[in-house]
C-alpha cells in the first residue's frame, strides 16, 4: 500500500496534493482526524506529517507545522552545504589538471582548449571582454562577499550595459549581506529587468557563465588567475550547480523569512548554524561576507539572547534550541530571559 501511495503521490513535504493539503490543514485545525480520512493520502503517514495517536490506533494526530519547517529548512541547508562541497572540489581538481598541463608543456592557452589558465587581470579581462561580445541569450554569475564596492559594480558596467543593449538576460547570486549596499541597489535600478537577483546566507566562489558555453572561476585566492573553461560537461556541472542555488534563493525584493525565535535574526540563524559545525570566527565571517568584527558582534548577541554564559555553552544552547537545524528539545522561551553576563568571542 506503501508503494501504491508513493506512485499516486509523488511529491515531497513542501508541496503536498490537494486531498493531502486538505486531510493534514483539517488536522492540526482539531488536534487529530481518523484513520479513515488518510487512507486516500498515504502520503501524509509517508512523509510523517500524520502518525498514530498513542490513545488511541484509530485516530491521527499530526506533526506540528514549526517542526515540518524546522525538517525542511534542514533540507535546504544540506542541499546547498552538499552543493558547495562538490564545487570546491571541481575547482581544487581543475587547478590540479591545470598545473599538469603546465608541467607538460602542453599549449594551455591555445584557441578553442576546453581549459585555460588566464594569468593576470589584463587577460582576464579581455577574455571576460570576448565572451561578453560573442553572448546572444543569458548570462549567470555568483558573487560572493559582501556588500558590493562601487569600484567592483563599475568595473563590469561596460560589459553589462552592452549585455542589455543585446536583449541578453541576466541572473546573478549574491549573499544575504549584499542586500545591504546602496551600490548594488542602483546597479539594478540602472539594469532595470534585465537583472534578476536573488542571496542567499551562503554562495559558492565567484563564478560568471556565458550562454551556458563558455564559464570562468577564479584559479587562485587573490583571483589574479581565472580560469576559462569551455568543455561541455564542466560547463553543465556548473550550470546545474548555479540552477540548484537559484532555486533555493531568495529574490532580492522579498524580504528575508522570520527565523521563528524571538530576538534572533535571519544572519544570527546562519552564524549559529556554522558555530554548531565547529567553524571559527573568521571563516564564518568569510563565508558569510562580513567582516570578523561584525561576525563576534552577532555572535555576542546570540550568547545574550540564548542566556549562554561561555562558548561552549553557547553551543549547547543553539542545539537546544534547534539553531543548529536540528528539532529543539527545549522551546527557545526558555532559554531566554538570563541575567548572566554573555562570553567574549573569541
Amino acid at each position: 500500500m506503501a508503494g501504491r501511495g508513493a506512485e499516486e503521490h509523488p511529491h515531497g513535504a513542501d508541496r503536498l496534493c490537494e486531498a493531502g493539503d486538505r486531510v493534514y490543514s483539517r488536522a492540526v485545525r482539531r488536534g487529530r482526524v481518523p484513520r479513515t480520512d488518510a487512507e486516500p493520502v498515504p502520503c501524509l503517514l509517508e512523509l510523517a506529517l500524520l502518525h498514530p495517536d498513542p490513545d488511541d490506533m484509530d485516530w491521527l494526530v499530526p506533526t506540528s507545522p514549526q517542526e515540518v519547517m524546522t525538517r525542511l529548512l534542514r533540507g535546504v541547508y544540506d542541499e546547498v552545504s552538499a552543493s558547495q562541497r562538490r564545487v570546491g572540489s571541481a575547482v581544487a581538481a581543475f587547478e590540479w589538471y591545470a598545473g599538469l598541463g603546465r608541467q607538460l608543456n602542453t599549449p594551455a592557452t591555445a584557441e578553442g582548449s576546453a581549459i585555460r589558465v588566464l594569468d593576470g587581470l589584463s587577460r582576464i579581462q579581455a577574455a571576460m571582454d570576448e565572451a561578453t561580445e560573442a553572448c546572444t541569450t543569458e548570462v549567470l554569475t555568483v558573487q560572493p562577499g559582501g556588500i558590493r564596492r562601487e569600484a567592483e559594480l563599475t568595473e563590469g558596467l561596460h560589459r553589462a550595459l552592452a549585455l542589455r543593449g543585446r536583449g541578453v538576460r541576466m541572473r546573478d547570486l549574491y549573499t544575504h549581506v549584499a542586500r545591504h549596499g546602496q551600490g548594488l541597489l542602483n546597479y539594478l535600478e540602472l539594469m532595470g529587468d534585465t537583472v534578476e537577483a536573488r542571496t542567499l546566507d551562503e554562495v559558492i566562489d565567484r563564478l560568471i557563465l556565458f550562454d551556458r558555453t563558455v564559464a570562468f572561476i577564479p584559479a587562485n585566492a587573490d583571483r589574479t588567475m581565472a580560469l576559462e573553461l569551455r568543455h561541455p560537461a564542466l560547463v553543465e556541472y556548473l550550470v546545474t550547480v548555479f540552477e540548484r542555488l537559484w532555486r533555493l534563493a531568495i529574490p532580492l525584493t522579498a524580504p528575508l523569512p522570520d527565523t521563528g525565535i524571538e530576538g534572533i535574526s535571519h544572519r544570527e540563524q546562519s552564524i549559529a548554524a556554522l558555530l554548531a559545525e565547529g567553524h571559527q570566527d573568521a571563516v564564518i565571517a568569510e563565508r558569510l561576507g562580513i567582516s570578523v568584527r561584525t561576525c563576534r558582534a552577532h555572535i555576542a548577541r546570540l550568547s545574550e539572547t540564548l542566556g549562554a554564559a561561555s562558548r561552549t555553552q553557547l553551543g549547547v544552547r543553539i542545539a537546544q534550541v534547534g539553531l543548529d537545524g536540528h528539532r529543539p528539545s527545549l522551546p527557545a522561551t526558555a532559554l531566554t530571559g538570563s541575567d548572566q553576563e554573555p562570553p567574549t568571542a573569541r
